[in-house]
């Protein structure tokens, strides 16, 4: 830092000048932009992929399948947007560490970030984190910082961030802002995208469940502004305080347990879910989750995680509605990631059991519904 202080003659005061200019990280962020948006031109788009339905019904089912991103999950998109946010606002520098308070899924996508620019990356997650989400942190260079109690994750990362002179991320509060909901290819975009030579082009609901809250809302904006008649619909799994938030528009709701479907529901109402944004929210119990994921298995061939069966099933309620007034449409919901980190817990009937989760009723129901396209009540 230099400053300088030259008088203009006379009794003229100084100015003082002060230049932070440093080309070194000047050089060094123009190449980190340029990897983080290169990655963007590799993967931004991801399949839609179609669940059969009855043709008579007239209804159309697509899964956004984000599990083909280079990290395998829906959170690579918000990771990639959180960089570049966090790179263009001066907060990310070289050689400091980029901490994450995630349960997983972002951790494993910020982690790949890190290592494409060349900084460290601690993820703060709860100790129940699936193995296999920390195998994948870790082989991307990741290192995971394990709390007992997952309400304490905000500040211990924020304190990590404080001792080591990292950036401390922050998904919970940065999400919703650091995506362009106007476009440049978001998620909502890409899936009209993809719509537009299909039978229902403009979906009549779009369902996306909520972790950070900053897809449905990035969702949610894109069809206001773009004037769409679709409508956003946000499942929430069990012990998850954004329903009760939302349905009592209480912006302190909190719950004192951390939900079991990895991903989504959160202990406090965080500063990205936007509820004014959507127009319903659905209480999904986690057995109706773990039950419609394998239902997408045995339809589909492809095993997904929690989260997408919490969307999957609410899915299906809204098509039963749709069948019983006789409507025609189609409705979107998101493979969010893939199943195979999950094995220990959605598709082990001993963690079932563990659990006390009994899925039959919930499968049963699935089953009527696909036969019938009756909903039980």
């Amino acid at each position: 830092m230099e400053t300088s202080e030259h008088a203009a003659g006379g009794g003229a005061r100084a100015t003082v000048d002060v230049d932070r200019s440093d080309p070194d990280y000047r050089a060094w962020l123009k190449e980190a932009v340029r990897k983080v948006q290169a990655d963007a031109n590799r993967s931004a788009d991801t399949h839609l992929l179609r669940f059969p339905l009855p043709e008579a019904w007239g209804i159309d089912l697509y899964l956004k399948d984000e599990s083909t991103h280079p990290t395998g999950s829906l959170k690579h998109r918000l990771a990639r947007s959180l960089f570049l946010y966090g790179l263009c606002n001066g907060w990310i520098r070289p050689g400091k560490p980029v901490i994450e308070a995630s349960s997983g899924s972002t951790a494993v996508s910020e982690a790949y970030f890190a290592k494409l620019i060349g900084v460290p990356f601690i993820a703060v997650m709860p100790r129940t984190t699936s193995p296999e989400k920390c195998r994948l942190i870790e082989f991307h260079g990741g290192q995971c910082h394990f709390v007992d109690d997952s309400r304490t994750m905000y500040e211990q990362s924020a304190a990590l961030a404080a001792e080591t002179g990292g950036h401390y991320m922050d998904q919970f509060t940065y999400a919703e802002r650091a995506t362009d909901w106007r476009g440049n290819n978001n998620i909502a975009e890409s899936i009209y995208q993809q719509l537009r030579l299909e039978r229902y082009p403009e979906p009549a609901w779009i369902v996306a469940t909520a972790g950070t809250g900053g897809t449905s809302a990035t969702i949610a904006r894109y069809v206001h502004y773009l004037q769409h008649d679709t409508r956003i619909c946000v499942p929430d799994p069990e012990n998850s305080c954004f329903f009760d938030g939302w349905t009592d528009h209480d912006p302190h709701a909190t719950s004192d347990r951390g939900s079991r479907i990895e991903g989504i529901g959160r202990p406090r109402m965080e500063p990205s879910f936007v509820p004014g944004a959507i127009d319903r929210m659905m209480k999904v119990p986690d057995a109706a989750s773990v039950a419609a994921v394998r239902a997408l298995e045995r339809a589909i061939g492809r095993k997904a995680g929690g989260s997408t069966g919490t969307g999957l099933w609410s899915a299906f309620k809204l098509i039963a509605e749709m069948v019983a007034r006789g409507e025609q449409g189609s409705v979107v919901t998101l493979l969010c990631d893939p199943g195979d980190r999950y094995l220990d817990k959605y598709y082990s009937d001993s963690w079932l059991e563990e659990q006390g989760l009994d899925i039959s009723p919930y499968a049963a129901a699935i089953d009527d519904f696909l036969a019938t396209g009756t909903w039980p009540c």
